[in-house]
């Protein structure tokens, strides 16, 4: 797996919309993020249209991704958004460009598509707070400046306080490769070329919006795909935007973990990583190592 190179001054940053749209003024104050850290940003032709619920049709979305991987001067893709959108992309991408030069891409959310698409092709990539982020939170929240200290090459560590779901959470130890990420958004791979399980791999899993018989259904989906019996580790970030439903057989949360119950891997939960201001970001596709233990967890990439 081929780390891209870190950031350095000057270096060309390029803001794109590959999926739902997004007001201007977010993405300016994304610029003016990256701009202060001495980077070149730029604004992709097309990351401000709108098409619906999109940043632009097919053919623009497709055309400024496809631009930015190519280009081997730019070092840097950041999303503006998630939402809805790359998998109308994915089997139209060339990745040669970014196979000879690698750069990072940063995103969540429906960029799950796109980190396992790099992942592939062997590049790792960052999931972590996008330009929608950085515009809401500004340059001095925690995990802006995490992606900042990432993205220019220092190591990513973790210390995580276990606060709640303790009695979740199975102690022991696990390295292995990462993936994962949104879980709807990964369920969809299923099936396709782009869908890879690395073995003795850390899986991670964050959601939004789905109710709990979904989210149910989902963890199923992987535990009847094999998923569970291959890694060495799974890491359970924020659920959020649900109400729990009294028809299941457990709320939210102890239903992943029955849905588990006869694996020994180590599992945490309620790990800073999702739809929420502590979004922390995560290096797709690189070797992680998880720590579960009875009062912190702890991440090493």
């Amino acid at each position: 797996m081929k780390r891209p190179p870190s950031l350095q001054t000057n270096d060309r940053a390029v803001i794109l919309s590959p999926a739902g749209k997004i007001d201007g003024y977010v993405v300016r104050d994304a610029v003016a993020v990256l701009d202060s850290w001495g980077l070149r940003p730029e604004i992709s032709e097309n990351a401000l249209c709108d098409a619906g619920r999109f940043s632009g049709s097919v053919t623009q979305r497709l055309s400024d991704l496809q631009k930015a991987l190519d280009d081997p001067d730019v070092r840097l893709i950041l999303c503006s958004r998630g939402g809805y959108g790359i998998s109308h992309l994915l089997g139209k991408l060339n990745f040669s460009g970014i196979r000879k030069k690698p750069k990072w891409v940063v995103g969540y959310s429906d960029i799950t598509l796109l980190h396992a698409a790099l992942q592939t092709c062997g590049i790792a990539s960052l999931h972590g707070p996008m330009a929608q982020h950085f515009s809401d939170e500004g340059a001095e929240d925690i995990a802006v400046r995490y992606t900042k200290t990432v993205l220019a090459g220092q190591p990513l560590e973790y210390r995580i306080p276990v606060r709640e779901h303790s009695s979740l959470n199975r102690k022991g130890e696990a390295t292995g490769r990462l993936f994962g990420g949104n879980l709807s958004v990964f369920c969809s791979l299923l099936g396709t070329k782009y869908f890879s399980i690395p073995r003795g791999g850390v899986l991670f899993i964050e959601d939004i919006g789905e109710a709990p018989y979904r989210v149910d259904r989902m963890i199923y989906q992987l535990k009847l795909a094999g998923i569970f019996g291959k890694i060495s580790g799974l890491i359970v970030g924020q659920f959020t935007g649900y109400e729990e439903d009294n028809q299941m057989y457990s709320p939210l949360k102890e239903s992943i973990r029955e849905s588990v119950s006869e694996y020994d891997f180590p599992l945490c939960f309620g790990f800073p990583v999702g739809h929420v201001k502590l979004n922390f970001p995560l290096i797709m596709g690189e070797t992680a190592t998880l720590k579960v233990e009875e009062d912190f967890t702890s991440f090493i990439q």
